[in-house]
């Protein structure tokens, strides 16, 4: 019996072949876009998962009460650190970091800038990461040790064995390889080369040291915890809530609460409102998962509505099966057979388009996915999908189909009617309402990535370039700058604490004009060398720049002053570390994100103390190949332990709108790949509208009706259905859109020419479609069409 339904099925597919195409390519499309959305959501939820014990790592953090409102921070205190390992019970290990830096790593004539993590010896018990060589509990307990990836190691060694010998780090010291880690896979958060212990960093960097461990307010760490087994968070939120609220004269302190962000959540969790973690890339996992379900849904009405549209064509047939005594669940059986038989021819085809496009696919999103043929787990999810699509695509066609009266069916007189009709032209009312909701999700989305890219920065990026600073080049750093200047390849030269297109540091105002009681603010703080304003191409609203005087003087910009309600700030008086005379009010800069308002920040003038990068802006008499080429040569004279690096300020700022401009392009695709697979239905439908009407036509033809007039005929109806489609999308894609832009402070009003352009588009789309079948049907000639009457 089941081969009887196979080769009827079969039988079915080479007697109509264009509708059957139509059927498997639009259903394969669909069932393709959700193969490869599934495998991009289960990708970005597998982040950290690697990780053994992973449910028990948890990253400190500090929910800071500013003025009522509370701003999440991830940078923490040594002091922080310390009082966990010894009040804090519950915590089976402890690992301060003080950040990733990048360093040259020697060994003989190899020479490696590479990226490495500074952290507490007890990290590798923790993070528990494949090791090649060396023991996890104690390869970071030496200060002057390190651990190497595998391929950090074979670069440095090639196929030498590495454990044991010496690397030299920024050409001053000598670390021993204590141990080799596997390369870390893709799917993780937390990148490196290499790992120092944090001891190590400690001798070499003053604030890392134990001085800096004497109070809470020193926030310049990051945190990293693990707790003991059967230890859960929940436990130990009363202990952490007020760990810190012994310093009672540290404002700082006794206004923050620490908190802890699972590991697993460091992906797909990235926005904090007050004090609460509510989603960030989740946001999109969500939306590209719903889209993913839309297509194939809108790939499943298809086939439901080119099945029960020719339903006239097998009318014959159940009439004669159930005449010889075929019962109607018998009937359903084979149709749901037939639906399955389709599925599966659908969905080989998917897996080889899935398999064609998934290196684009990878490049676009920057992923690393792979469909895993040889996971068994894999195959039985799929099995169930195409159970469950054929079971959707097919189950309207089976009943319907089986219904059929054998006499009405034998007699001649079965017709669709209008509940047929009706539901085909619901099921393509919502097959246009998911695309072109779409299509107004993806004009929306690229208005507001222009709306954002065209804001004004506040500063000039162009030809502004950045070279993280090291000890040698802070160390030549005058006579270089007096160099470059001299050469005329740049016309201005800082450096900063932090780079041109962040701010890496908040802290607290002590004081200020007109302060009330109980009364904070956490703020950006730059740290600033000479000509920083010029270089970075920021202006003053008001007072003067910097001179080499101003060492107990200060700049805010002026969403800081707006946020301390100083009234002509200029000339008063400010304690943050010291009392401090405020000489200018820069001009708003969009330095963190250009979605907000500016951060309120606060510059200090430390001319010996203020180096993570030095900034230069390239003459504008110079041209950038010339200029790299002379800068090559001048940062080998003055900083030859280092390759010479550097990356453009507006390049860097470009960054920031990464994660719109995908979610502009997938939204684009899947949007196009929606309409395409409603077009195929409709071209379809349109056919088999044409083929049941060609007596009409005919009639309609010998009494004079012209061709025109004969295409509006067959095309009013598909027409009006997309009209009703944009009136039902309209709304749709406003609620959902609206409550999305929200999540920007700078953001666009959705007017209604948005609607109106995706209305016209998706009419513009369906006439095109329809009008080669309705064209066909109205040249055709009367007389072949009548010649049986």
């Amino acid at each position: 019996m089941l081969k009887n339904y196979v080769l009827t099925a079969w039988r079915n597919l080479l007697k109509t072949k264009g509708y059957s195409a139509l059927n498997i390519s639009g259903l394969a499309i669909g069932m393709a876009v959700a193969l490869l959305i599934g495998l991009w959501v289960y990708d970005q939820y597998s982040y950290e998962k690697f990780i053994p014990d992973y449910q028990r790592l948890y990253q400190v953090r500090r929910n800071f009460n500013s003025n009522g409102k509370i701003l999440n921070f991830a940078s923490t205190s040594l002091k922080l650190a310390n009082t966990l390992r010894a009040q804090v019970p519950e915590i089976e290990y402890v690992a301060e970091v003080v950040g990733i830096d990048q360093h040259v790593l020697l060994n003989k004539d190899r020479r490696l800038y590479q990226t490495g993590i500074n952290i507490g010896s007890d990290f590798l018990k923790m993070f528990s990461y494949p090791m090649v060589a060396g023991n996890a509990a104690t390869a970071l307990s030496e200060t002057y040790s390190i651990v190497l990836t595998e391929s950090t190691a074979k670069a440095l060694f090639g196929r030498d064995e590495p454990m044991g010998k010496m690397v030299r780090i920024d050409n001053k010291h000598d670390l021993k390889v204590t141990g080799i880690l596997k390369d870390l896979p893709y799917n993780t958060t937390l990148r490196f080369d290499y790992i120092l212990p944090f001891a190590y960093t400690a001798t070499e960097n003053h604030y890392a040291s134990q001085g800096a461990a004497n109070s809470y307010g020193n926030n310049g760490f990051n945190i990293f915890v693990k707790l003991k087994p059967g230890v859960s968070y929940a436990q130990l939120i009363p202990k952490l809530k007020t760990i810190e609220h012994t310093e009672t004269n540290n404002n700082n302190a006794m206004l923050s609460e620490v908190v802890l962000q699972p590991i697993a959540n460091w992906h797909l969790y990235g926005n904090y409102v007050n004090g609460k973690e509510l989603g960030g890339f989740l946001d999109y996992v969500h939306m590209f998962t719903f889209i993913g379900v839309l297509v194939l849904l809108i790939a499943c009405i298809n086939f439901i509505n080119l099945t029960t549209a020719r339903s006239e064509k097998r009318a014959r047939e159940v009439g004669v099966r159930k005449a010889v005594g075929s019962l109607r669940s018998d009937l359903i059986f084979q149709f749901l057979m037939e639906s399955l038989f389709l599925t599966v021819c659908s969905f080989l085809l998917a897996l080889l388009l899935a398999q064609a496009v998934l290196p684009a696919f990878n490049t676009l999103t920057q992923s690393h996915i792979r469909i895993p043929f040889g996971n068994s787990v894999f195959w039985l999810i799929l099995l169930g999908c195409i159970g469950l699509v054929a079971l959707i695509a097919g189950s309207r066609p089976a009943f319907y189909l089986s219904s059929f009266q054998p006499v009405k069916v034998l007699k001649g007189g079965i017709t669709t009617g209008k509940s047929g009709s009706l539901s085909r032209k619901a099921l393509v009312v919502a097959q246009f309402t998911c695309s072109i909701a779409l299509i107004i999700s993806t004009i929306i989305i690229y208005q507001q990535l222009e709306h954002a890219r065209n804001r004004p920065s506040g500063y000039d990026l162009s030809r502004l370039m950045m070279t993280s600073m090291n000890s040698e080049l802070d160390q030549n750093y005058t006579a270089l700058k007096h160099e470059m200047l001299e050469k005329g390849i740049v016309s201005a030269v800082t450096k900063a604490s932090s780079p041109a297109t962040d701010v890496w540091w908040h802290s607290n105002v002590e004081q200020w004009p007109g302060k009330r009681a109980g009364e904070t603010i956490e703020m950006g703080t730059i740290l600033v060398g000479e000509d920083y304003f010029k270089t970075v191409g920021m202006s003053l609203a008001d007072g003067r720049d910097f001179n080499p005087a101003d060492s107990l003087s200060v700049i805010y910009n002026e969403a800081a002053i707006q946020q301390m309600r100083i009234k002509q700030p200029v000339g008063q008086t400010v304690v943050w570390d010291t009392t401090r005379k405020i000489i200018a009010v820069a001009k708003n800069a969009l330095m963190v994100t250009p979605y907000s308002a500016a951060d309120p920040t606060q510059f200090f003038y430390t001319p010996k103390n203020s180096g993570n990068f030095m900034m230069y802006r390239l003459s504008p008499s110079i041209s950038t190949v010339d200029a790299i080429a002379q800068l090559n040569k001048l940062f080998a004279k003055y900083n030859p332990s280092y390759p010479y690096s550097y990356v453009f300020s507006d390049a860097k700022y470009a960054e920031k709108f990464q994660l719109e401009v995908l979610v502009g392009k997938l939204a684009g695709i899947f949007a196009g790949l929606a309409i395409f697979i409603s077009c195929l239905g409709l071209f379809g439908l349109a056919a088999y509208v044409a083929e049941q009407r060609t007596k009409e036509i005919g009639i309609r033809k010998v009494l004079g009706a012209s061709i025109p007039q004969v295409w509006a005929l067959l095309s009013r109806d598909f027409i009006l259905l997309v009209l009703v489609s944009c009136l039902i999308a309209s709304p749709l894609a406003w609620y959902f859109l609206h409550d999305w832009l929200m999540k920007y402070d700078y953001r666009i009003n959705i007017g209604a020419g948005v609607f109106l352009l995706a209305g016209g588009m998706a009419l513009v789309i369906t006439i095109v479609t329809i009008s080669f079948q309705a064209l066909k049907a109205a040249a055709s000639n009367a007389v072949r069409a009548l010649r049986s009457e």
